[in-house]
């Protein structure tokens, strides 16, 4: 699971500025190795600054070794991924799940997901291969199955060209 991003080296003793992409940045500071791309790094230090993470690599002493790191992505094992509440999931157990409605008409796997701010919006592909856009609200997305691989969903009624009708 990706936890972070490395950013550019910070000072000249090997430190990295890491870009959390976590919902729990705490997590570096009880951390003492993790993978860098395909690379297994032990943690010298870290500290926070601002909204990143600082991490000095044991592997990679100075800077000039440091900055070979950046734009890899830090990633852990499913099994140290941080517990979320429940009817919180994440996005790589939602990314795969068989969609279907309520009456069990197939609508095809959930391909990605958007982050339009208001609310996230699953993208499937119809059998048919028009594309589907699911609101992830509880009004529309009625259950999640991870360990069954399915999600079920109840749409707005939809029109002949796969939109929405507003009333």
């Amino acid at each position: 699971m990706i936890i972070g991003r490395v950013g550019a080296a910070h000072g000249i003793h090997g430190e990295l500025r890491i870009i959390p992409m976590t919902d729990f940045p705490e997590r570096f500071q009880g951390m003492k190795k993790v993978m860098v791309g395909d690379e297994l790094l032990h943690i010298e230090s870290c500290r926070y600054h601002k909204q990143d993470v600082m991490l000095k690599f044991r592997e990679y002493p100075v800077r000039e070794q440091a900055m070979q790191l950046t734009n890899r992505y830090l990633t852990v094992a499913r099994s140290e991924a941080m517990p979320l509440p429940e009817g919180r999931y994440y996005e790589c157990d939602i990314i795969g799940l068989q969609v279907t409605d309520e009456a069990g008409t197939d609508l095809g796997k959930v391909e990605n997901i958007l982050h339009t701010g208001a609310n996230d919006v699953y993208v499937t592909h119809r059998p048919d291969g028009r594309e589907l856009l699911i609101p992830a609200l509880k009004a529309v997305v009625k259950v999640i199955d991870v360990p069954g691989g399915r999600m079920v969903v109840d749409m707005p009624e939809m029109v002949e060209d796969g939109t929405s009708h507003a009333d």
